[in-house]
Parts: C-alpha cells; sequence; structure tokens
C-alpha cells in the first residue's frame, strides 16, 4: 500500500512509490499510529474512526439519524484544500500548486453485533521528499474514490474482526492529511502499506491490544500478506507496541500503488507514545527488507533502516506546534529504495496548527537533505539536487 514515493524515480514509478507510501488509518489500534487527539471539546459523541492525531480534533457532535431496524448511522467528513511552493521540483509547474487534500464522507454504525464503516471521496496524500500528483490522479491510481470499506462483527467488548479494505496496522502516520501531525507524511512513511484487502482480528484486554491480518499487502490482490500489532499501555502516560508484515508467497504484481519489491518483502516497527500535560512524544524505528528475484526484476536483496521521532505541544486549546524529525538509510547494490542505491536521507518538519471548534488552518515548514544518493535518482528537473525545502497550508472544516 505504501512504497517508497522518493523523488529519486521518475515518472510513474515516483509517483507510484508515494502513492503506495500511504500512512496509518482509520481503525488501526491508537498505539501503532500516532497517539489519539485528546477528547475535544466534550458532546454527545466522538467516532473513533477516522483515527486522528493530536494536532486536529474531529468533530464531537456529528451528524447522526436512527433508521429503525437499522439501528443509528453517524455521518461525519472533511473538506480541505492545500497551497505549496517548494523547491528543486521536478518541473517548473510543481514549484507552486494547490489542490483538495480532502474531499470526504464517513458513514458508519458504531454499535450492535453488526457494524460497518464507509469512506468515500478525493483525497491527496502529499509526502516529503516525492512529487505531489494533482489530487483526481491520485485517487484514480491509487485506492479509487472509497478507499476504506468494511463490515465489522462484534460479538463482545473484547473481540471484532473487520472484513473488506482496510487500514494498515504498520507505521507512526496515518493515510489522509487530516488524520496526522503534520500536512506532509514522513520518508519512513513512504516505505510502508497504507490500505489493503482482507480479514483482521482485534482482541482488547485491559491494557493490551492485539490485531492480526490476512490481506493484499499494498493492494496487490494476492493474498498472502500476514500483518500483526501488539500495544501495551505501560502506564496511563506511556504505549509500547510492536507492528510486523510480511508477504509469505510470491506476486509478480506492479502498478501505481503497489510496488513489486516491498510488495514482497517484509517491514518491522518498534513505537513508544507518551503524553503529559501540554506534550506529546511519539519516536519509532523501523526495518523493512526486500527480496531477490531477478524474474520479478529484482537483481539484489536490499533493506531500508529509520528512526523517527514526532512530536506536539499544545500552547492552548485552540493552538498547537507539531514536529517531525527522521532518518532513513538503504542497503542493496542493484535495487533502490531511496535516492539510489545505499542511499540514505534526512528530513525535520515544522506544523503549526489552529483550529475553532470544526475549522482549522496550519501551515508547514519542511526539508530534505540526501546525504548520500545517486545524480539523476534524486530532486529537480534531472535528479542532481540533493536537497527540497516546502512550504504548505492547509484550511478547512472537519464536520
Amino acid at each position: 500500500m505504501k512504497a517508497l514515493k522518493i523523488a529519486s524515480l521518475t515518472g510513474v514509478a515516483a509517483l507510484s512509490l508515494a502513492a503506495a507510501g500511504v500512512a496509518r488509518a482509520d481503525d488501526q489500534p491508537p498505539a501503532a499510529g500516532a497517539a489519539a487527539a485528546p477528547a475535544a471539546p466534550a458532546g454527545p459523541t466522538a467516532l473513533a474512526s477516522p483515527a486522528m492525531s493530536a494536532s486536529l480534533s474531529s468533530n464531537a457532535d456529528p451528524l447522526n439519524a436512527d433508521l429503525g431496524p437499522l439501528g443509528k448511522i453517524w455521518v461525519s467528513g472533511q473538506i480541505s484544500g492545500f497551497g505549496m511552493a517548494q523547491t528543486a521540483a521536478p518541473a517548473p509547474s510543481d514549484k507552486r500548486k494547490g489542490d483538495i487534500s480532502n474531499l470526504q464522507i464517513e458513514v458508519q454504525k458504531t454499535d450492535g453485533v453488526f457494524q460497518f464503516y464507509v469512506q468515500a471521496g478525493e483525497y491527496n496524500f502529499p509526502s516529503l521528499g516525492t512529487p505531489v500528483a494533482t489530487s483526481p490522479r491520485l485517487t484514480e491510481e491509487t485506492f479509487k474514490y472509497v478507499p476504506v470499506a468494511y463490515i465489522k462483527i462484534v460479538p463482545n467488548a473484547e473481540f471484532s474482526i473487520q472484513i473488506g479494505e482496510l487500514p494498515t496496522l504498520i507505521g507512526a502516520e496515518y493515510t489522509f492529511s487530516f488524520e496526522n501531525l503534520n500536512i506532509n507524511r514522513g520518508l519512513l512513511w513512504n516505505q510502508e502499506p497504507a490500505i489493503s484487502r482482507g480479514v483482521q482480528v482485534n482482541y482488547t484486554k485491559g491494557p493490551l491490544t492485539l490485531s492480526g491480518s490476512v490481506n493484499d499487502g499494498y493492494f496487490s490482490e494476492h493474498y498472502s500478506t500476514v500483518s500483526g500489532l501488539a500495544s501495551y499501555a505501560v502506564t496511563m502516560k506511556d504505549t509500547v507496541a510492536v507492528a510486523a508484515s510480511g508477504n509469505f508467497d510470491k506476486t509478480s504484481r506492479s502498478t501505481f500503488v503497489t510496488p513489486i519489491a516491498q510488495n514482497n518483502g517484509t517491514i518491522w516497527n518498534v513505537l513508544w507514545t507518551h503524553t503529559e500535560d501540554k506534550w506529546l512524544i511519539n519516536p519509532y524505528i523501523q526495518y523493512s527488507t526486500t527480496p531477490k528475484d531477478v524474474s520479478f526484476g529484482l537483481p539484489s536483496s536490499a533493506s531500508t533502516f529509520g528512526a523517527a521521532v514526532l512530536g506536539k505541544y499544545s500552547f492552548s486549546p485552540l493552538f498547537n506546534l507539531a514536529g517531525r524529525v527522521e532518518y532513513i538509510s538503504s542497503s542493496g547494490s542493484q535495487v533502490s529504495l531511496l535516492y539510489g542505491t545505499k542511499s540514505d536521507a534526512w528530513s525535520f518538519t515544522l506544523t503549526p496548527t489552529f483550529q475553532f471548534k470544526t475549522y482549522f488552518v496550519r501551515g508547514e515548514l519542511a526539508y530534505v537533505k540526501v546525504d548520500s544518493g545517486t545524480k539523476g535518482a534524486m530532486f529537480g528537473a534531472v535528479g542532481n539536487k540533493d536537497e527540497q525545502s516546502r512550504a504548505m497550508i492547509e484550511t478547512g472544516v472537519l464536520f
């Protein structure tokens, strides 16, 4: 789902990795991703899906209707857009651009044995160090206009089963911009799956949460990937989690959203989330492998190792400042997973956010530096620039 989207790749390949690199999602146990937002102004309810980081707060009083035998149905959504300016753009038209970031609606049933969730609309997920596609193209070439949809069977408070198009269990950042601390997703996110088709089983007992899934990895339609997540609330302030995903078979499928190397490999995370007073800190490490398979066009095995720290400080209920620092390196003599073989890079991001009720506006300054890369596989029109700066603004409403 979330293959590496980097500027080192060109044309469709670069976008495809970018698209594949989609982040965390709507029904993921909160410990694996960025910590859930603190309860926004208390209202009749606060929907658990779509999942939210602590930068923006979802509408605490969403629309609902009682449909008799079907039960209560909840409706929420997001309307937002962004503007962007960047250096070392892949083309002159990419130096400055604006587009829709979210034009989505969610319909869900959250009680009873039989539940469901449907998320539909247009979206974009800009990511550091990769080209930014137009929202219509990205939607069409990735998860279409219903990116997440599943039924959920809940026989008791501890156990549930989900079937459909599901958010990944991997990583610390979610898929859609409104869910995350930052507007741009990061370099580690670019390696991760985002949305998969499959079956997921969840179990919660006290401080322990376990989830396991059989799915199609990076949206490959080949159901041979197994993913798992275990999280434990050590204290009221600290949660640790371990997540992993790997393909137990081989598939030659290679599309805009399915990178053949990552789809046949494995990925691992160790995450920690700490919340205290006005602070949220979320460090994690990540390791991934891709196999050698000459028949699939993979002449050597390769791997990546990355580490990141995400954080947020709340100055007031209306204003907060989020940030992210990360580093990632790759190995492999003949397969490029970053900016050429055996390349590495780091990034720094700052995101001030203002939210009043359901309306928000936030800015962002981000910087990516390639410490060792291959000319032709980095930034700029011919891929020979080793650094890129990006400024963005996003505004909208979460209804």
